[in-house]
Formats: C-alpha cells, structure tokens, sequence
C-alpha cells in the first residue's frame, strides 16, 4: 500500500508582516511586537481583524479593535522602554486582547471632569469589555481585556 501520513490539523493563515507571531501552542493566538508610538495602533487594529476574521469572530472586531486602541494609547503614554506587546487570544466565547509594557505602574480608573481631554481611556475599556484587568509582573505589566459574543 502507500505511505500514509498523518497530517497535521491546518490553522488559518497568520497575519504577515514584521514581528507577527501566532501561537505554537495553547489557546489559539496571534501576537506582534510594535514600537511604544502612537502610529502603532494601526498595525494593533489591523492584527485584531486578521484574527477575528480568522477565527470567524468578525462582529467582535470593533469593539475588540477600539480596546486595543485605548490600551496601545495607554501603553505609549504611561509605558516605559521602546516596544509594546500586543497579543489576542481566542476564548471559547470570544477574545482576550492583552497588551503590555515595561512600566509596572498600573493603570488607575479615572473619572475625568467634564471638560478634560485626557483621562476617559479606561473608562472606555470598561464600558466595552466584558471583562478587564491588569496582571503586574516584576518587568512591567500587562492589561487585558475580554469581548465576549
């Protein structure tokens, strides 16, 4: 007979380009290393649509896409060291979206007054996810953020 091999389950392709990663291993995740600037929350939006198109999960994407938004702003602005690390996990109802920093200051919910022009980013987070949080590590911090369908 001929030879039979077991092929492995095929996954979606990743998303291209440079510092894109998916996860050998685990949940399902894609991941990028990005420059702490504020031109990266195009290419953090970008990655959140490639896996949730990826993974079916399209009507999440605006909200997914405005949480990494709020969570890179917060990255660049109060972060510390040169990178960011942007990673979106599939959930079994939805995505973690988790972005962190080398600062291990961490995040305060603020209530901003009416005329301020700073302050309401994660207030927004809040408001949009379904659940959210920050895990403190000994070289900085990550903030994450849950959109469940």
């Amino acid at each position: 007979m001929g030879d039979r091999r077991i092929q492995p389950p095929t996954r979606p392709p990743a998303p291209r380009g440079p510092g894109l990663h998916a996860a050998p291993t685990g949940r399902p995740s894609y991941g990028a290393c990005l420059p702490r600037v504020e031109a990266s929350a195009r290419p953090a939006r970008r990655l959140i649509q490639h896996a949730l198109t990826a993974w079916g999960l399209d009507a999440l994407a605006p909200d997914a896409q405005l949480l990494v938004t709020e969570m890179a702003a917060n990255a660049v602005q109060h972060g510390h060291g040169t990178a960011l690390s942007l990673t979106v996990a599939r959930l079994d109802d939805g995505v973690r979206v988790t972005v962190a920093d080398a600062s291990r200051a961490l995040p305060v919910l603020r209530h901003p007054a009416d005329d301020a022009e700073h302050g309401r980013g994660l207030l927004l987070v809040a408001a949009t996810a379904t659940r959210w949080g920050t895990d403190p590590h000994t070289w900085g911090k990550e903030v994450w953020a849950e959109v469940c369908r």
